[in-house]
């Protein structure tokens, strides 16, 4: 986990906008591109679900105005997901995000993680080139200005899962095996899962634990419960009704020694 450094940070604070100052909803901004776009990023955030930190010191955001530069206030990115380890789930404490501010929250997202789309391939994966006089690149950004230790790029249309590192300061591309990949910061791992999801059946990104399974969504967390409950009554059903046989047949069997006690002139009551 990386933490954003600003050299005028401490000097600047009290006189630079904040979340609400640099909200995230932008009129002039087309709202989500398909329903992938917002799935997919749902999923990884039920699933997301570290159990070496609290929920609430965890700050998952999908689409948010990410701001960075304190010297260009309108200078932005939007992630299509990423987790921050370390940061109030709430800002400051008691109030939902309108935007991830890093000279308030001065703590840098750990994963980034961007669904490929077309129209922002080229940027997604730095091949969109620097501008003079214009914002920097999204992939400067997270390498050079946030430093962002995990940045994972997913391809709907090709099934490729792509992780890049930060190693030295430089974006590694790391190998896969079996498409998924190890975070040992959150104990947690992401890969690929095929599977139904809103009732729709595909290769998705979800995270799984430390011994391989998959991480369960509430959703799923409920109906296995359920299943298992279900089970149980039906074995403890069955206990029930193999107890009934037994008494039967212990009545049985004591009403035939008795007929035979009797035929014998003996009353089997008086024994």
């Amino acid at each position: 986990m990386t933490a954003y450094k600003h050299d005028s940070q401490h000097s600047q604070t009290k006189l630079l906008p904040t979340m609400y100052d640099l909200p995230s909803e932008d009129p002039e901004e087309p709202g989500l591109p398909d329903e992938y776009h917002d799935y997919q990023p749902q999923l990884l955030r039920l699933t997301c679900r570290p159990r070496n930190y609290p929920l609430d010191q965890i700050f998952i955001a999908t689409d948010l105005n990410l701001y960075y530069d304190s010297n260009h206030l309108n200078w932005y990115k939007k992630p299509d997901w990423f987790v921050v380890l370390g940061a109030s789930r709430f800002y400051r404490g008691e109030d939902l995000r309108l935007s991830y501010v890093m000279w308030q929250e001065n703590i840098s997202p750990l994963v980034v993680v961007e669904l490929l789309s077309p129209g922002t391939e080229d940027e997604d994966l730095g091949i969109t080139p620097e501008v003079r006089n214009k914002p920097p690149t999204k992939w400067r950004v997270y390498e050079e200005i946030l430093q962002i230790t995990y940045y994972f790029v997913f391809s709907r249309y090709t099934n490729q899962l792509r992780v890049f590192q930060l190693i030295d300061n430089l974006y590694c591309e790391q190998h896969l095996t079996d498409s998924r990949f190890w975070i040992p910061e959150l104990e947690l791992g992401i890969g690929l899962w095929e599977g139904c999801y809103e009732g729709f059946s595909r290769l998705w990104l979800r995270w799984y634990d430390a011994s391989g399974d998959w991480v369960l969504t509430p959703e799923e967390f409920e109906r296995q419960r359920a299943e298992l409950e279900s089970q149980r009554a039906e074995s403890e059903s069955q206990r029930a009704e193999l107890e009934s046989q037994r008494a039967e047949l212990e009545t049985q069997r004591a009403n035939r020694l008795a007929d035979r006690l009797r035929a014998m002139g003996i009353n089997p009551d008086e024994l």
